[in-house]
């Protein structure tokens, strides 16, 4: 029976096609609902993955940092490091909660040793976002200093770092930002055993400096560290389980601690560790800044696909979720951030330079580790998208949801 006040519908009436406008309503709707949805992500903070994200932009081909933040929140990671202080990337996640490291790049580092500089640089790139709402919660002053040559740069790295950090106090900002920088593992004397694990002696004159300054500043120690390079070495000798946190009975022990270690990553932390403490540090944090696989690589990079790539930031993942440990020290979970975002395009060197991404430039994963991000398109988000922005985004996707119910009622 027919509702009251309303036209019984029959298999020879059909019901009328919708209105242009009721269709034109769902289809804006099903455009802006992801966005809204990825939105909602800022207030979950709680629910925010553990790991981070390096955010490398050598490439012409990346989206605006505007459909950066909405991919990053969609994935719910909260942590991004970045090699400078691009002002348009700090801007696109202002109000949004994510944490950020910025850097101070190597060729700007002796100049980093005046006072005067560091507070201009300070003033330019960080005071204002701080102001507006941007979390920045790390300085870092240059990185890899210890890798080349360069005994000018390296000379100055720590120099600049103090001054960096007593313009931080003098602008009100010391505690809340802290100043460090990003080592290689090149760094490394010796790392295995991992209990043996000691500086190179060429960096030793500058590190026992360097760490009183961690310790007294409450800094961390920031480590690159890619067993990928180790299976690229010597791919015959070096098990590929161990270097992808894959399953292995025997794993590594170290014979002078009987520490059982079943990946490499974990040994190379625990081998820097116990460099530090080797030089009577016992309060300084290390944390992994860079750590990666690539998924594609020339002729002599064996192991460089996606399946490998996948299996190991796959397999980190969890790790870092369970909030493991290392064996060296199991009650503190290990800080890592992943690199990188995307695969970026005019980076120099071998093929696998420019194949560590997560994301095509796209949006599309590069493996499925589970992190499925929506990159809105550019015609929603553009570049200079802000917090009122996607204020009136969000209205205009309740008005549309308001306007098909009342069209279906």
């Amino acid at each position: 029976m027919a509702t009251a006040g309303r036209p019984s519908r029959t298999a020879l009436s059909p019901p009328p096609a919708p209105s242009c406008n009721l269709a034109a309503a769902c289809c804006f709707v099903l455009l802006v609902v992801p966005i809204l949805l990825a939105d909602q992500q800022v207030a979950v903070v709680a629910e925010s993955l553990s790991i981070g994200v390096n955010y490398g932009q050598i490439a012409n081909n990346l989206p605006s940092p505007a459909r950066v933040s909405w991919l990053l929140r969609s994935m719910r990671i909260s942590k991004v490091k970045l090699y400078d202080a691009d002002p348009n990337v700090l801007r696109a996640f202002l109000g949004t909660g994510v944490e950020f490291v910025v850097g101070i790049g190597n060729e700007y580092v002796p100049a980093m040793v005046s006072p005067a500089a560091a507070q201009a640089w300070l003033q330019q790139h960080v005071v204002p976002h701080l102001r507006a709402g941007a979390r920045i919660t790390c300085v870092t002053v240059g990185n890899e200093v210890f890798k080349g040559n360069d005994t000018a740069l390296q000379s100055a790295v720590l120099p600049a770092m103090q001054s960096v950090h007593r313009a931080l106090g003098a602008l009100g900002l010391q505690g809340r930002v802290n100043v460090t920088t990003a080592h290689s593992l090149d760094i490394m004397g010796v790392s295995f055993p991992p209990s043996a694990g000691a500086f190179h002696p060429a960096a030793m004159a500058h590190l026992q400096p360097f760490l009183s300054f961690l310790s007294a500043t409450r800094a961390p120690f920031l480590i690159n560290c890619y067993p990928y390079f180790a299976y690229k070495d010597d791919p015959a000798r070096v098990p590929l389980d161990y270097v992808l946190f894959r399953p292995n009975a025997a794993g590594v022990v170290d014979e002078r601690t009987g520490l059982r270690y079943d990946n490499m990553l974990y040994a190379q932390v625990d081998a820097v560790y116990a460099a530090i403490q080797g030089l009577g540090h016992t309060d300084v944090e290390v944390k992994v800044s860079e750590t990666g696989w690539p998924s594609r690589g020339d002729a002599d990079e064996p192991g460089a696909t996606p399946e490998y790539a996948g299996t190991y930031i796959r397999n980190l993942l969890q790790r870092i979720e369970m909030k493991q440990g290392t064996p060296l020290r199991p009650a503190t979970p290990v800080d890592v951030y992943v690199f990188a975002l995307f695969n970026e395009n005019l980076k120099p060197g071998p093929a696998s330079e420019r194949n560590y991404g997560l994301f095509y430039p796209d949006g599309t994963p590069v493996y499925n580790v589970g992190l499925n991000g929506y990159l809105p398109p550019t015609m929603l988000v553009s570049s200079s998208s802000t917090a009122a922005a996607r204020q009136v985004i969000r209205l205009f996707a309740l008005v549309a949801i308001a306007s098909v119910a009342f069209v279906l009622s």
